[in-house]
């Protein structure tokens, strides 16, 4: 049996209102008024799709040190930071993966995340040596007035794929590769360029998806009325279910896109609707999982008596109930860099990286791996070959000792507006981790209010600075407080 072994995902701090949006365009483009409902998930200042598909692996792994049972890493996105820099393996550092762990991009259309889970479980079946990690993340800049700005939100998924423990057996897959192209965007460009909605949903959608759809029921010998799960992501409003009732795949099947909390998240999209599909999925189920670009993709599995025996480390449902509503629109066009706001003389400074230096520190910054005395047990961030303790300096006794899943508690803290920064205050402390270290570090994902001394937070991997005369972005580690969260009011179907 092969299959999903783990599912994760995650969903941004902050939704943007809606209204918000509508309000400040509507000198300019009235016709939106209709869409001034609920809210779309937005990145923080400091997240992009990177660092949204290591949180949602981390929310798939959970909190266990040892991972060694990862052998690929694929990662599926659309809005990669580097063209050319392997950012699959920049997931794997964070993550403390080992260095022999298979690493790739993958990219080129929306369903691309659904050809990776493929991918994965062929790799599977021919080599038993351990489990696959798919991760889907996106962050897509839109145009402002645009009704991409209102459809789409930002968010990461992750399913983890092997043979043991599975939680939601594979039994086949429909493939259709055509090239209808509903939107493009061109190497070097930032925005999508869109076709007529009413020919790509009349001529693409609802002509490509149910042939990708029925070819999968086909090869997974399961009918279109057995499925209980359908999910299709899409901006068209009701196209799930005009699709399911040309394949004849019962109405109450059909899965909420959240289009109204959070957006369409884009290649991620499918596999964040799946990961919170299966955190209230009863065995015996069957899921039909499609998804739509340059022709359509589509899985079947079958969920297991061993999906009540997991638990992502927080799940879908959390993410969506721990967010917090944005009004400010300057704030989101900022955080997406389409509006410069005076940095003033402090935001001048270069802020070139020595990658050398970042090369041979690389488990600290990457994965916050401090040092462990083996004799006095104390711990050193960054780790060093001396380690000293009451006036006696040791040499060579540290191991390697992992930070990023443990909990700290904040010493003491600043809040300051001097220097330049993205989300002002610029707010950082003093962190004691459980089981000893102290880290300065950034705090993030903040109101004014969240910040204290003896606040306990957890860490969360995001964007350190970035470059921006010579195109680089560089990532560490920060920390942000550890909240209570309550479950969406919809989780699965409408």
């Amino acid at each position: 049996m092969i299959g999903i072994v783990g599912h994760g995902g995650y969903v941004p701090w902050l939704r943007l209102s809606r209204r918000t949006v509508v309000d400040a365009n509507a000198w300019y483009a009235p016709q939106f008024a209709s869409k001034a409902k609920g809210t779309r998930a937005m990145v923080n200042f400091d997240e992009d799709s990177l660092t949204m598909a290591v949180a949602a692996a981390r929310d798939c792994l959970g909190a266990g040190e040892d991972r060694d049972h990862v052998r690929g890493v694929y990662l599926a996105s659309n809005t990669l930071p580097f063209v050319e820099r392997l950012n699959a393996g920049i997931v794997c550092e964070a993550l403390t993966l080992r260095d022999d762990v298979e690493a790739l991009d993958l990219g080129g259309s929306q369903r691309t995340a659904l050809s990776a889970v493929s991918q994965a479980i062929a790799r599977v079946k021919s080599n038993n040596g351990g489990n696959v990690l798919v991760l889907a993340a996106d962050t897509r800049k839109t145009r402002a007035a645009s009704a991409q700005e209102l459809d789409y939100g930002d968010g990461a998924g992750a399913v983890l794929i092997g043979n043991k423990g599975v939680l939601a057996e594979f039994l086949g897959a429909g493939t259709v590769n055509v090239d209808f192209i509903d939107h493009f965007r061109a190497s070097g460009e930032d925005i999508d360029y869109h076709w007529e909605e009413r020919w790509v949903r009349d001529e693409g959608l609802s002509k490509l998806a149910p042939k990708a759809i029925l070819a999968a029921l086909e090869t997974a010998n399961v009918k279109a009325g057995q499925i209980d799960h359908f999910i299709f992501p899409s901006t068209f409003a009701r196209i799930d279910r005009q699709i399911a009732k040309t394949c004849g795949i019962k109405a109450e099947a059909v899965v909420n896109t959240l289009s109204e909390s959070v957006g369409d998240t884009g290649t991620a999209h499918g596999l964040l609707l799946l990961s919170l599909v299966l955190e209230k999925a009863l065995p015996g189920q069957l899921i039909l999982l499609a998804q739509f670009g340059s022709g359509a993709e589509a899985l079947v599995f079958r969920v297991t008596d061993a999906v009540r025996s997991f638990r992502p480390a927080k799940g879908v449902s959390q993410w969506i109930g721990r967010g917090v509503e944005e009004k400010n629109y300057t704030k989101f066009l900022s955080f997406n860099d389409q509006l410069r706001l005076e940095r003033g003389m402090r935001g001048e400074q270069d802020r070139k990286t020595a990658l050398t230096t970042a090369y041979r520190h690389k488990s600290a910054l990457m994965g916050l791996v401090a040092g462990r005395c083996e004799v006095t047990g104390t711990v050193h961030f960054p780790p060093s070959r001396i380690s000293y303790d009451q006036g006696k300096p040791l040499q060579d006794t540290q191991k390697p000792y992992k930070l990023a899943e443990r909990r700290g508690r904040v010493l003491s803290w600043s809040a300051e507006y001097l220097s330049f920064h993205k989300s002002p205050p610029h707010t950082y402390g003093q962190v004691d981790f459980e089981g000893g270290g102290r880290i300065l570090m950034e705090f993030t994902d903040i109101a004014k209010g969240d910040i204290a001394s003896d606040t306990n937070v957890e860490m969360v991997f995001r964007i350190k600075d970035v470059d921006e005369r010579r195109a680089f972005t560089r990532y560490f580690w920060k920390a942000t407080p550890i909240r209570s969260v309550k479950p969406a009011a919809k989780t699965a179907k409408e």
